[in-house]
């Protein structure tokens, strides 16, 4: 049922993201008075599950949904269509147009997405507000994964002061501060914290520190960077599920049980949902790092906890501690956050900063994996890995705010100057303004035929991935 929800998510927001970047170019091609032989939505090799004709163009849903495409008379693009290139060209052709004119239908794909990020990204703050943790409800510090702690350097329990000299006013800021600059930054900053019984302490960060996560143990049990980045979830004692541990760290806090994994050491101990663990061998547990502090400690181990329930204390709960020191259980945390709310039209100036923000830690991203010193080259996913992001029962909030993403990620995939792509397009027709003429058709052609191979082979591997992942 999860994967079947999941599944419907992620082709509803496809479906949304595909019609409206090929009304993209359908629209100015109209405008243009040029030629619009299809329009689809996924593809139709062979055969087509539903199409019909109006005024001259073919609408229609394909079987292979991998995407969508119109068809524009007098194009070389991905039908391949020679035998119409071979003809005189016609007024109502893409290439009969003038290029300024060609440019901008090419653009109009990559145009839709990005407005349409901002216009999703406005409508979420409008709707439902910017929720944030003021850094003073942080009453018990950080909580860090293995790689924060052993790596770079933090401690449970550190509160965290400064981020490159600016002051910290809430949580969220940590989380783009340090979580995403930790990984993406290429020059070194530092981190002012103040630790318990310690006091005031810098943490020098160095450039390239994601490597020493790839390449060390820890990162190579950790499956697609991507999708794990996006799936960052609290839930992290629950054993086969994903949890955070190669991050940096999360906020520390006091917690009640939200769910008992029936896979999990603690299904068939006396835990139940609700409690409020109070200790662990008599040792008192105040907030989530003393619990992962303890659980580690008796890998392997019985362990007695003593438990709220229902406002009285239940002593002598056993529950098995397995290898990983993990019993089996979701924590929820009860942090006081608060909410920024926002009119109707400013909402539409902070929707345009959540954008540009968005879109560069995704652009950062994609050169981090493409950058050979990372080894991250593995970690592309594909439709499964993006289908992973949605949750496994429906909300809206997570809906939209995947879509907006999405939307950027589609705009900036095209806009690169990859034949086959809208970008790949783009750089053909900035080159005739250039020159003063097209380049040679053969050419194009070629280029064409090449970007699709190229195309076909990184989707084949994305998938690949997230078969062997799931497989293995």
């Amino acid at each position: 049922m999860d994967i079947l929800i999941k599944a419907s998510q992620l082709i509803l927001s496809l479906s949304i993201l595909v019609i409206l970047h090929e009304l993209g170019h359908f629209i100015p091609a109209k405008l243009f008075k040029t030629r619009v032989e299809k329009f689809y939505l996924f593809f139709d090799p062979w055969f087509s599950l539903v199409k019909k004709k109006f005024r001259g163009t073919e609408y229609g849903i394909g079987w292979l949904p991998l995407g969508g495409y119109v068809k524009i008379s007098g194009m070389i693009d991905e039908s391949m269509d020679k035998e119409q290139m071979k003809k005189p060209a016609e007024d109502w052709e893409f290439r009969a147009k003038p290029a300024w004119q060609r440019l901008i239908i090419m653009l109009g794909g990559v145009t839709v997405n990005l407005l349409l990020g901002i216009f999703i990204y406005s409508m979420i703050l409008f709707t439902w507000g910017d929720k944030y943790l003021p850094i003073e409800n942080v009453d018990y510090g950080v909580t860090c994964s293995n790689f924060a702690e052993n790596v770079v350097g933090f401690k449970d329990g550190d509160e965290i002061i400064l981020i490159d000299g600016v002051n910290v006013k809430d949580f969220n800021s940590i989380f783009y501060s340090v979580n995403e600059d930790i990984l993406m930054r290429d020059d070194p900053f530092e981190v002012v914290i103040n630790r318990p019984k310690v006091g005031d302490t810098v943490i020098k960060i160095d450039k390239g520190i994601i490597g020493d996560w790839v390449n060390g143990s820890e990162g190579k049990a950790k499956r697609s960077f991507l999708s794990a980045k996006c799936e960052l979830t609290i839930d992290s004692i629950a054993p086969g599920h994903w949890e955070w541990d190669w991050w940096t760290f999360s906020p520390n806090f006091p917690f009640f049980i939200k769910k008992v994994w029936v896979e999990g050491k603690a299904s068939s101990s006396e835990l139940k949902k609700g409690d409020v663990i109070y200790s662990v061998n008599d040792s008192v547990v105040e907030c989530l790092s003393d619990l992962r502090y303890f659980l580690k400690g008796n890998k392997l181990n019985d362990v007695s906890f003593s438990v709220i329930r229902d406002g009285q204390i239940e002593d002598n709960v056993l529950c098995g501690v397995d290898e990983k020191g993990k019993i089996g259980i979701t924590t929820i945390d009860n942090l006081v956050t608060k909410t920024r709310e926002y009119n109707f039209f400013p909402s539409f100036y902070y929707g345009f900063k959540l954008t540009t923000l968005k879109l560069g830690g995704y652009i950062s991203q994609v050169a981090m994996i493409f950058n050979p010193d990372n080894g991250l080259g593995g970690s592309v996913g594909g439709f499964g890995a993006i289908g992973g992001l949605f949750p496994a029962e429906w909300n809206w909030y997570a809906f939209w705010s995947l879509t907006a993403f999405l939307s950027l990620m589609l705009a900036f995939m095209n806009l690169l100057p990859i034949p086959a792509l809208d970008g790949g397009h783009v750089m053909f027709l900035l080159y005739e303004i250039v020159v003063g003429k097209p380049a040679p058709e053969k050419f194009m052609e070629r280029a064409q035929m090449v970007g699709m191979i190229l195309l076909l082979g990184l989707l084949v591997f994305a998938n690949g991935n997230d078969l062997w992942k799931a497989l293995f």
